[in-house]
C-alpha cells in the first residue's frame, strides 16, 4: 500500500460456509444471508466488512446488510480497499461511458454509475450537463454519500456544478426519511434542460420519477424514429413523452400520448413545447392504457407499449405475466396491418424468454402473423456485468404485425 493511502476502515470479518465461496470467485457481487457461518467483530449495517472462505482466505470486501442480500462485493481479491477507492471506482465507469460516445455533442445526459455493472451494487448515478443526481438502494451507499459526491468533484472537475441526492423512496423502509433527499453540492435549477440524440428534454429530480428520466430507453427512442416517418404512432405509459419527442422529430404524421397520470402528461406536454413542434401534430391523454385501447381498432400504424414494472418480486411474477400477455394482445389486435409495435418490460423478475414466450401467446390469443425485427436491451450506459446477469432488467421487442 503506497505511504499517503489509508486502508478503508474494516468493522468486522464474514466467513462463509464451505462451498459457499465458489459464487464470489466467480465475482458474483452477493452474498446471501444462509452463505455465512460466523461473524467475527462489530457489525451493524453500512459498515465494511471482509469476506473470507471457510479455510479463512479473503475472497474481498463489501457492505453488510442485515437481510437476504447480507453483503454486497464492492472489491474481490486480498487487497484491502484504500481512501481512493470511490475516485478510482468513478474513474472507471466514466472511461467506459466515454468508449460508448459519452457525452457528445448532441447528448449530454446519461448513466455514470449503474449499481453491480460498475462493481458498485447498490448506487445509481445520472448525469445531466453539470448535475448528478444519486440514487441510494443499501445503507452502505447511504452512509458514503458524501465521500461519493466528493469523489464525483474530482473527477468530473469543472462538469459538476451540483450533485442532488435522492434515496427517499430506494432505502430499506426503516432508513427512509423525507431528509434523504437533499443537495451534496449546490443549489440545481429545475426543470433542467438537457440533450438526448439532438432532442430536447426537461428533467426535474427533485420531483420526478426515478432520477428524474428514464435514460435506459435512449437508443430505443432514437430507433423509434427511424419507423415513425409518416406514421400515426400511440405512445403508451408516456411518463415524458421521451417516445413521442423522437417520433414527432421524426416526421410522425401524427402522435396520440396516454398516461394515467396527469402529473405524467403535464411532462409531456412541456417537452413537446420546449421542443417546437407544431401542436395540431399531437394530443395528450391522461387516461389507462387497457381502457383507452378498447375502441382504437385500425387507428395506429405504431404503438409504443413501455410499461411500469408489472412485478418487482417473484411472488408478483405470474401477475405480472398476465399482465403483459393482456396488454400486448390488446394493442396487437388495435394496430394496423402492416403496423409495428415496439413492446418492452422493464420487471427483473421476468427474464428475456419469459417475456418472449409471453409476447407468442399475446400473438395468439390476437389472432395475428408477427414477426420479429429487433430484439432491444439496456444500453451502453446500463452495463450488465457478465458475472451478475440479473442486471439485464430491461427487455424489448420491434414487432412487425400484418
Amino acid at each position: 500500500m503506497s505511504p499517503d493511502k489509508k486502508a478503508m476502515n474494516i468493522q468486522g470479518k464474514i466467513i462463509l460456509k464451505k462451498g459457499k465461496e465458489v459464487s464470489i470467485e466467480r465475482f458474483h457481487p452477493w452474498i446471501f444471508s444462509g452463505a455465512i457461518q460466523k461473524i467475527e467483530g462489530v457489525v451493524v449495517d453500512g459498515c465494511w466488512v471482509e469476506v473470507v472462505n471457510f479455510k479463512g482466505a479473503t475472497l474481498g470486501y463489501g457492505h453488510y446488510q442485515n437481510g437476504s442480500i447480507a453483503i454486497r462485493m464492492l472489491q474481490f481479491g486480498g487487497q484491502a480497499p484504500t481512501d481512493d477507492f470511490w475516485i478510482k471506482k468513478i474513474q472507471q465507469a466514466l472511461a467506459v461511458r466515454k468508449s460508448a460516445g459519452l457525452p457528445s455533442a448532441t447528448t449530454n445526459a446519461f448513466r455514470l454509475v449503474h449499481g453491480e455493472g460498475d462493481g458498485l451494487p447498490g448506487l445509481i448515478i445520472d448525469y445531466y450537463d453539470g448535475a448528478a443526481v444519486m440514487q441510494a438502494h443499501s445503507v452502505g451507499m447511504h452512509l458514503e454519500r458524501k465521500s461519493v459526491a466528493a469523489a464525483l468533484q474530482l473527477v468530473l472537475e469543472g462538469n459538476l456544478k451540483t450533485v442532488y441526492y435522492k434515496s427517499q423512496s430506494t432505502l430499506p423502509g426503516k432508513m427512509r426519511d423525507a431528509d434523504n433527499d437533499e443537495y451534496l453540492l449546490g443549489m440545481g435549477i429545475v426543470p433542467h434542460v438537457v440533450l438526448e440524440h439532438g432532442n430536447k428534454f426537461l428533467i426535474d429530480w427533485e420531483e420526478g420519477q426515478k432520477t428524474g428520466f428514464f435514460l435506459d430507453q435512449r437508443e430505443n427512442r432514437r430507433l423509434l424514429g427511424e419507423f415513425s416517418k409518416g406514421k400515426k404512432v400511440l405512445n403508451t405509459f408516456c411518463y415524458t413523452g421521451g417516445f413521442s419527442v423522437f417520433a414527432l422529430s421524426a416526421g410522425a404524421e401524427l402522435v396520440h400520448s396516454v398516461d394515467a397520470s396527469e402529473k405524467a402528461i403535464a411532462l409531456t406536454r412541456k417537452n413537446l413545447d420546449v421542443n417546437g413542434f407544431n401542436p395540431n401534430l399531437h394530443a395528450c391523454y391522461a387516461e389507462d392504457t387497457f381502457d383507452f385501447l378498447k375502441d382504437k381498432q385500425d387507428q395506429y400504424d405504431l404503438i409504443i407499449l413501455d410499461p411500469p414494472a408489472f412485478a418487482k418480486h417473484r411472488d408478483a411474477r405470474h401477475q405480472a405475466v398476465k399482465g403483459y400477455q393482456r396488454l400486448n394482445t390488446e394493442a396487437m389486435k388495435a394496430i394496423r396491418a402492416g403496423g409495428i409495435l415496439f413492446t418492452f418490460s422493464c420487471s427483473q423478475v421476468v427474464d428475456t424468454q419469459l417475456f418472449y414466450d409471453t409476447i407468442v401467446s399475446a400473438a395468439i390469443q390476437a389472432g395475428r402473423q408477427i414477426k420479429v425485427l429487433h430484439r432491444l436491451t439496456q444500453p451502453a450506459d446500463h452495463p450488465v456485468s457478465i458475472f451478475h446477469r440479473e442486471g439485464e432488467y430491461l427487455k424489448g421487442l420491434v414487432l412487425f404485425v400484418e
